[in-house]
């Protein structure tokens, strides 16, 4: 007996603004199947699991989905965008709390689960029972501000389980996890993989295809090329086809860029000095007591677990974060709150991580948005000159993606963005370039040349690197320190630093 059609699609065309994409795409899953969509950085992954959750129309065919079901039980959605859009609502919401003068209140992890709910009967029994599920009860009183990217994928879930649905589809769910955290989810994912769900996983990376996921859909240039049973088509040649290889760039810097690292200055200048740094928040120690000494010249490797302070840390270096003046901190050779200006700090720092690409939502061209790193502006609000429209060329050829130009930003595709707010990064030649998960999101051709970009930008540059990653085996040859965070019995994360040959 033939098993119940979850979802089909019958001669499906959708349109996304003016594009129209996967034309006549048939494709049908079966109760007890679960699939994964795998494609490059702007194939039409996402915009097909939107569609099937009625968030991109369908201007040809029709989807068909169970008798029973409604819009609000039918389908889970956890997403980049779905994050982009819970931070946006916040920041909205605290704009009037300043005008109302409640500039103390914020919205809880707690609150926004209880917010999610679309069954009347839910409550706040049922958002306990989720949050223990996923171990996530030690967040539930925290602002939803202050969660790290790896918490908030699995706040995601929980928003998408307390609600029941049917269909649950997990775009790029395990970005931003540390390994343990990683293998957490996807068990929690394989318990969900029941005979009352359907998961559907969109994934670049072919090693996070859980055991229990039964089918593959690829996409490229916003088409279906193959479709099957999992052990049909993973298979060395279609995915040769799915990620062609292609021929190595010439990556060469610009002109202005191509000036090796000064080896004497570096034993002089001290770019970046904590001592017994410690950041609370409440009864919270994010940093408990690090002291860490970065000098020109030194390229900087970060790891650790999620919720082990490496973002704060990095925001204490980028002057994001106020308690940087409560701490003896000196960046440049000045000592934080001496006196110097937060613009000055930034004018000699780039940064690109998944928190500033949460906040960079202006429907600006791609090229204003990589100018508008000259201004260390979010958005591009100032005329750029001659020279610095060629130096933003030069670094788009560099990478490969100069036919985004003209392409709106909040248009592009999640990868596709990555790879813009890379080179808005480093358009101004920063001394301390931070590179906060600078992968994530990115297809494997994309992925290599990154790495490979900032290798170069590594090795050639004046431009001193702090890289952050989850993954060792990303982490770029020109890496020659590292700053390691381990969670010592006490329960707290301890920070160890040395020259990088020493922990690999």
């Amino acid at each position: 007996m033939k098993s119940p059609i979850v979802i089909g699609l019958e001669n499906v065309t959708l349109r996304v603004r003016d594009t129209f994409l996967l034309p006549g795409t048939n494709w049908q899953i079966n109760k007890g199947q679960h699939w994964a969509i795998l494609g490059p950085n702007g194939a039409g992954k996402t915009s097909l699991v939107k569609a099937l959750s009625g968030e991109v129309p369908v201007v040809k065919g029709k989807i068909h989905f169970p008798p029973a079901s409604t819009a609000d039980n039918r389908t889970g959605y956890v997403s980049f965008e779905q994050h982009q859009r819970l931070i946006a609502r916040e920041e909205d919401r605290n704009e009037s709390r300043y005008f109302s003068g409640h500039l103390n209140t914020v919205t809880t992890v707690f609150e926004t689960l209880i917010e999610s709910c679309t069954d009347p009967g839910s409550s706040a029994i049922d958002v306990e029972q989720v949050a223990s599920k996923l171990q996530i009860e030690y967040l539930l009183e925290r602002g939803i501000q202050a969660i790290s990217t790896g918490e908030m994928r699995k706040i995601q879930i929980a928003r998408m389980m307390i609600n029941s649905p049917q269909i649950l589809i997990l775009d790029e769910p395990f970005d931003g996890l540390d390994r343990h955290s990683r293998n957490d989810l996807a068990r929690i994912i394989e318990d969900l993989m029941d005979g009352t769900r359907t998961v559907i996983l969109v994934t670049h990376r072919q090693r996070e295809i859980l055991p229990k996921i039964s089918h593959v859909l690829a996409l490229r240039e916003r088409e279906v090329i193959f479709q099957g049973r999992k052990e049909d088509v993973l298979t060395p040649s279609l995915m040769e086809r799915l990620y062609p290889s292609c021929p190595n760039l010439a990556l060469t810097l610009p002109a202005r860029a191509d000036r090796r690292k000064d080896v004497t200055r570096a034993i002089a200048e001290i770019l970046v000095f904590m001592k017994n740094v410690t950041v609370k928040y409440e009864n919270t120690t994010v940093l408990d007591k690090v002291n860490w000494k970065m000098k020109a010249g030194e390229n900087w490797a970060i790891l650790g677990p999620n919720g082990c302070g490496k973002t704060t840390l990095l925001n204490v270096v980028a002057a994001d974060n106020p308690q940087a003046y409560a701490n003896e901190i000196y960046l440049f050779g000045k000592r934080r709150g001496s006196g110097e200006s937060i613009w000055d700090i930034k004018r000699r720092i780039g940064m690109i991580s998944s928190e500033f690409q949460i906040r960079y939502r202006k429907p600006i061209t791609a090229f204003e948005v990589v100018l508008s790193g000259f201004f260390d502006s979010v958005g591009l609000y100032r005329h750029s000159t001659s020279e610095q429209r060629e130096i933003a060329e030069q670094w788009l050829e560099m990478l490969g993606i100069a036919n985004k130009s003209d392409r709106i930003f909040n248009q592009l595709s999640y990868g596709e963005q990555r790879m813009i707010l890379l080179v808005r990064s480093m358009v101004k030649l920063p001394q301390i370039l931070i590179l906060d998960e600078p992968c994530q999101g990115l297809d494997p051709v994309n992925r290599q040349r990154i790495l490979d970009a900032i290798d170069v930008i590594g090795n050639y540059s004046e431009t001193n690197l702090i890289y952050v990653t989850h993954y060792s085996h990303e982490i770029p040859g020109c890496m020659t320190h590292m700053l390691r965070f381990e969670k010592t019995t006490a329960g707290r994360y301890q920070a160890s630093s040395g020259r990088i040959n020493n922990f690999l």
